[in-house]
């Protein structure tokens, strides 16, 4: 047969971007597992393991710590979500759990299982798609949005989606793309050159696919590199615009401030006012009080020197002396009452005067604050508190009027402000307009974004692919390994059995053989006994056939000599 000796040339060089290798090709309503039951017919020797041909190493498995692979897979299932019109999407960095599982939910309808087990269905579509990536799902999912677990559940639900997608592709696309596809022709145009035995153009095919597929990627990453230098540019420029604020802003944030630090100011002077109203009406009752007891102390001390001069001229008797000996001592009583009374009120004006100095204390450093706040204001007029100890009216006290001197300062600031924030208000718009400008440009860029996105899953569709049929070629080794490993191992388990029995049989075979010999010994000795009499009896036999046979022989020849004599006289008479 021609090109018997030959390789079959390889189904592909790169993983086909229609056909990646365990893949569900059917809608969501039939079984998305029934290619992966059904053997594919093929040749007996396939490419995928029997090609001479040295296969191109596939790329490495993601990084799922990474944190820009993470926003990259985070964007492109949200993508797929908002594409699907679904009221959820996955929030960065953590999303909740009620997402992750209508988003679990939604990919598991996608690819045909409406059970409401997620954790069996995901399990199960795990093993049916020969998942490359190692996940516990039943930890996962009991709590999917910790840091421990999202990273490897992220990247999971970013691999189905990414098969999800190319099953609707697969859908969607027509037969007539298979034109265009350079993946295509290239495995057609392999397979009729190995048919028709050119080795060599089979070779050189192979060559320029491997060149055009490097400079391809090349390229790809270079663009890949300068959309993403130009969209970093974007999101510098849209956070530098979003988070900008303008001068009108500032402008009304302080004088938002201001207005706080104003009326604050108006409240602690109206507190300040009602402590002076207290402490001044708590000083006249002070004052009339101790006013009424040095009369009442006057009219007592008049009356005792009246009574002294009554009783001088007043004859004293016994009687009368007892009664004025009681009546002195409840006028000493009243005296000791009277002093301790006035001492009390001493303590109390004491303590007043005390708290008149720590108010005061506490009103100068809410004039400092005051004035401190005014001098932040800038009103320009130099007004400040000063405060006045011997004053007995709020404004003595505050040293000047405030409603007079501060409010139409503040009422020129506030009209300034206005004027400020009028001219802010226009520029405000024509910033606007730009931003509009800016924001469509932005639009365009996102577009072209989302184009080169396309692109990029499509390149990590062939590499996952690719990283598939590594993993696959590697488990299969491992199996490989592993049962060659069991057989050995059996092997060896048998060798050793066979020793021990042929060891137990050597040993018996020995004692069934020393007993044989002299069994054998025995029938051999009565053999040759028996032989010596058989060749006994056979010489003997011998001597009589010997003697027989001679006899016979004489008699055959007296026989032919008579039967001759016969003949020859019979002869003659014929004659």
């Amino acid at each position: 047969m021609r090109g018997a000796g030959r390789r079959r040339p390889t189904e592909s060089l790169a993983p086909d971007r229609r056909h990646p290798p365990n893949t569900p090709t059917t809608t969501a309503t039939a079984d998305p597992w029934q290619h992966l039951s059904t053997p594919v017919p093929g040749r007996d020797s396939d490419a995928s393991f029997c090609s001479s041909r040295p296969s191109i190493g596939a790329a490495p498995m993601p990084n799922i710590s990474d944190r820009s692979y993470q926003t990259s897979a985070l964007r492109a299932i949200n993508a797929y979500l908002a594409s699907q019109s679904v009221p959820f999407a996955l929030k960065h960095p953590l999303p909740s759990a009620k997402d992750i599982t209508e988003t679990l939910k939604l990919l598991l309808h996608r690819l045909g299982f409406e059970s409401n087990k997620i954790d069996q269905d995901l399990s199960n579509v795990l093993k049916f798609l020969k998942c490359p990536l190692k996940l516990n799902i039943k930890s996962a999912l009991r709590a999917p949005g910790t840091p421990h677990s999202w990273p490897n559940l992220l990247a999971v639900i970013h691999w189905l989606v990414q098969i999800i997608k190319y099953n609707d592709f697969k859908l969607n696309s027509s037969s007539s793309s298979f034109e265009n596809d350079k993946q295509f022709m290239y495995t057609l145009n392999s397979y009729l050159n190995y048919i028709n035995g050119d080795d060599e153009a089979v070779v050189a095919l192979d060559e320029e696919c491997v060149g055009e597929m490097r400079e391809w990627a090349d390229k790809l990453n270079e663009h890949v590199i300068a959309v993403e230098g130009n969209a970093n540019e974007l999101e510098v420029k849209s956070e530098g615009l979003k988070g900008a604020t303008s001068q009108k802003e500032r402008l009304e944030q302080e004088k938002a401030v201001l207005e706080k630090d104003v009326s604050k100011f108006h409240v602690m002077i109206e507190q300040l006012n009602g402590h002076l109203l207290e402490v001044k009406k708590k000083l006249e009752e002070k004052d009339k009080s101790l006013e009424a007891k040095v009369e009442d102390r006057k009219r007592i001390c008049e009356e005792n020197e009246d009574l002294k001069k009554k009783i001088v001229e007043q004859g004293i008797n016994s009687r009368d002396a007892e009664r004025m000996k009681r009546e002195m001592q409840a006028v000493e009583r009243d005296i000791e009452e009277t002093e301790a009374a006035r001492n009390g009120w001493e303590e109390k004006i004491w303590e007043l005067d005390s708290e008149i100095a720590h108010k005061l204390k506490e009103f100068e450093r809410l004039a400092m604050e005051c004035n401190q706040a005014l001098r932040r204001l800038k009103i320009g007029n130099g007004f400040q508190y000063q405060l006045n100890a011997n004053g007995s009216t709020p404004a003595e006290v505050l040293g000047s009027d405030y409603k007079s001197v501060l409010k139409p300062a503040l009422a020129s600031f506030t009209d300034e402000i206005k004027r400020g924030s009028m001219t802010k208000y226009e520029e405000l718009i024509s910033l606007r307009q730009q931003s509009g400008d800016n924001a469509i440009k932005l639009d365009e860029k996102i577009n072209r974004i989302k184009i080169l996105q396309s692109q990029i899953d499509e390149a990590e569709a062939q590499l996952n692919a690719l990283r598939s049929e590594m993993h696959e070629y590697a488990s299969r080794c491992a199996a490989e390994a592993r049962r060659l490993a069991k057989e050995v191992e059996s092997e060896a388990q048998k060798m050793s059995l066979v020793e021990k029995e042929a060891a137990d049989f050597l040993k018996t075979s020995k004692a069934e053989l020393q007993v044989k010999t002299t069994q054998t010994e025995e029938q051999v000795r009565l053999c040759a006994q028996e032989l010596f009499d058989l060749i006994n009896s056979v010489s003997s036999h011998k001597e009589y056939m010997g003697s027989k046979i001679a006899r016979m022989r004489n008699d055959l020849l007296d026989t032919a000599g008579a039967v001759a004599d016969i003949y020859k006289e019979y002869r003659p008479a014929q004659g």
